[in-house]
């Protein structure tokens, strides 16, 4: 199950690294989005938006950055069942979940539109931190076992 786990994540971060490269190369260029699906056509609106931007920085360059390291850490896992890798892969995905959700939030309740490769991005983050619930037990088998019972010592009766 952990190699399952960790192909899923590789495979997510491919996605995810596909879809923050499309909104760092809208945001360098200034080409906007093409985004007309069903309700979800507030992509430019959410990408001229002052949270678009950290410290100067598109948040999609986060994203790329973001993506590739889950995306090398998952490819070096394949090749070298490190379990330090799988910890950080799960700690990432965390992380990855926690501004997925915020950046969620502040489309919906401040800015007022929706960007569908947000959302994209958010459900991605999503499915890893899903796919990283089973890279790696939280609990050791050894930690799961009661210990045996331990023999009670008692004293002879005094005569």
């Amino acid at each position: 199950m952990k190699r399952l786990g960790v192909v899923g994540i590789l495979v997510l971060a491919f996605l995810g690294l596909a879809d923050s490269l499309y909104l760092a190369q809208s945001a360098e260029t200034g080409i906007p989005l093409l985004c007309d699906i069903q309700n979800l056509t507030g992509c430019n609106i959410v990408a001229a938006s002052e949270y678009s931007r950290v410290f100067g920085i598109p948040l999609a360059e986060y994203g790329v950055f973001f993506y590739g390291v889950l995306f090398v850490l998952a490819a070096l896992e394949l090749v070298l069942f490190n379990r330090f890798l799988r910890r950080t892969l799960q700690t990432l995905a965390v992380i990855g979940i926690i501004f997925s959700l915020y950046f969620s939030i502040l489309q919906i309740f401040v800015i007022n539109a929706f960007c569908i490769y947000c959302l994209v991005s958010a459900l991605i983050a999503l499915l890893v931190i899903v796919c990283a619930r089973y890279i790696e037990p939280l609990q050791t088998h050894e930690e799961n076992t009661p210990s045996p019972p331990q023999p009670h010592l008692t004293m002879p009766p005094a005569a």
